[in-house]
């Protein structure tokens, strides 16, 4: 059976995180990994032996145009995601192919002292408590976003599967469209950052209305 959080005090107080630019997950939406550094093979085995739980975040150094992708021990954006691990394959070259689920989102507030390969960060979940039992909006809010995403795939002469889009719930919809259409990391994290899903959707559709596929220079893992 899964495990279900109603309250933040279910979340740990502390958790591992995966720094990644341009991957990222949002609460309910779905992250598939490959994984296979060293510490974060140790990482993974850590967290199925405890919570089960991982918090992508974005180096605040994503944000620039040049930034370097080997820092060791990068700076971190103010908010991530946790995400719990529901799927496991290990590789015969030793990969694991991991799916996170996420469940709420996360102020990193400080680095707690290295005693593994992996960063642990003290986490605040209160200002994202929402994210356990969110509301979801109404049909209006659904027929905004599929005008704009409608002109958006227009505008680069893209195809989408309707049906699968008209069925999706709207927050599955909306955290999707969040997480995979190639928007730059800063908007990525601007739209993981807005305090409701309808702030977010509201600034999807902004973000779809302004800017023609592929154009937003983020990088996608």
């Amino acid at each position: 059976m899964p495990r279900v959080y109603r309250k933040i005090i279910d979340l740990p107080p502390a958790i591992p995180v995966f720094p990644l630019g341009g991957a990222l997950l949002f609460p309910r939406s779905v992250l598939p990994l490959n994984v296979f550094e060293p510490r974060y093979l140790a990482m993974v085995d850590a967290a199925l032996a405890s919570h089960r739980m991982i918090g992508m975040i974005q180096p605040a150094f994503m944000f620039g145009p040049n930034a370097p992708l080997d820092d060791d021990r990068p700076p971190l954006s103010q908010v991530g995601c946790a995400g719990r691990i529901t799927a496991l394959q290990e590789t015969d070259d030793g990969r694991y192919l991991i799916v996170l689920t996420g469940i709420c989102r996360f102020r990193a507030l400080e680095d707690l002292p290295m005693s593994s390969p992996y960063r642990m960060v003290k986490a605040d979940w209160t200002p994202f408590a929402e994210d356990l039992t969110p509301a979801d909006l109404d049909d209006a809010a659904r027929a905004r976003l599929l005008e704009a995403l409608t002109t958006y795939l227009k505008r680069g002469e893209f195809k989408a599967d309707w049906e699968a889009v008209e069925s999706a719930p709207l927050h599955t919809l909306i955290n999707s469209l969040s997480a995979g259409c190639p928007f730059s990391n800063a908007e990525k994290q601007a739209l993981l950052e807005a305090r409701t899903l309808e702030d977010r959707c509201a600034a999807l559709i902004t973000l779809l209305q302004m800017e023609r596929p592929g154009q937003g220079g983020g990088y996608v893992q």
